[in-house]
C-alpha cells in the first residue's frame, strides 16, 4: 500500500522492451536497503526489486503492466516518481493508493496559474463515476485532489512543491498518464452494480 507521497524522483537507464522486460532505474537514495522482493511505486505502479547495483534498481514488468501503464512507453532518461510503501503505524499524507494502475489518461492541457499549474486529462466514460470534483485521484503515483469534472476530462492543481517534486515537470500536452482512481470510489461504485475495473 502507497499513499501517493512521491519520495523522489528516478532516472530511467534501461526501459523495458517485449524482449527484454527489464527495467532499470537509478533511484539514488531511494535505493538504499532496498533489496530483491521488496516493492516500489513506479509512477504508481507497484513493481518488484529483482536485483539492485548501488543505486541502480531493476524491475522485471509484466506485458499487461507495459500495455495498461505508461511504463511501457518509457525511454532512456526518463523521469519517474518513486514511493515505497507505507510502514504500518506511519502517518498518511496522501490517500490510499495500490499501486494498481486503472489506466492511461491523456494529459489536454496545462495553464500557469502564477505559481501553481493547473492540468486537465481526459476522463474515460467508465470513469466518470470514480473522478469526481474534490475526490482523490492517482496520477502517475501522485496523490491529487480533483478539482473539476466535466464531460470526458477532470482538471487537478499542482502546487509549487509538487510541481518540483515530482515529474509533471517535464510533461507536455499529449503525454499519457497513470490514473488510480480512488480505491473507496471503486468499493462504493461497485455496490452500486458498476464494474470493479475501470481501465481505459
Amino acid at each position: 500500500m502507497f499513499t501517493g507521497i512521491v519520495e523522489s524522483v528516478g532516472r530511467v537507464e534501461e526501459p523495458p522492451t517485449a524482449d527484454h522486460p527489464a527495467l532499470w532505474i537509478d533511484a539514488g537514495a531511494l535505493a538504499e536497503g532496498l533489496r530483491p522482493g521488496d516493492s516500489v511505486a513506479v509512477n504508481g505502479c507497484c513493481l518488484t526489486v529483482t536485483a539492485r547495483q548501488g543505486g541502480l534498481l531493476r524491475f522485471d514488468t509484466l506485458e499487461e503492466t507495459r500495455k495498461r501503464s505508461n511504463i511501457g512507453l518509457l525511454a532512456k532518461e526518463d523521469l519517474v516518481n518513486l514511493e515505497r510503501p507505507v510502514a504500518v503505524g506511519s502517518r498518511i499524507n496522501g490517500h490510499f493508493v495500490t499501486g494498481h494502475v486503472d489506466g492511461l489518461s491523456r494529459l489536454l492541457e496545462i495553464h500557469d496559474r502564477g505559481s501553481e499549474h493547473e492540468l486537465w486529462l481526459e476522463r474515460p466514460a467508465p470513469w466518470e463515476a470514480l473522478i469526481v470534483p474534490k475526490g482523490s485521484v492517482a496520477v502517475d503515483g501522485i496523490s491529487l485532489t480533483v478539482g473539476s469534472a466535466r464531460e470526458d476530462r477532470f482538471s487537478v492543481w499542482i502546487t509549487p512543491f509538487t510541481w518540483q517534486a515530482t515529474n509533471l515537470r517535464t510533461k507536455r500536452p499529449g503525454d499519457l498518464l497513470n490514473i488510480e482512481v480512488d480505491i473507496l470510489a471503486r468499493y462504493v461504485a461497485a455496490q452500486r452494480g458498476r464494474p470493479l475495473s475501470a481501465g481505459a
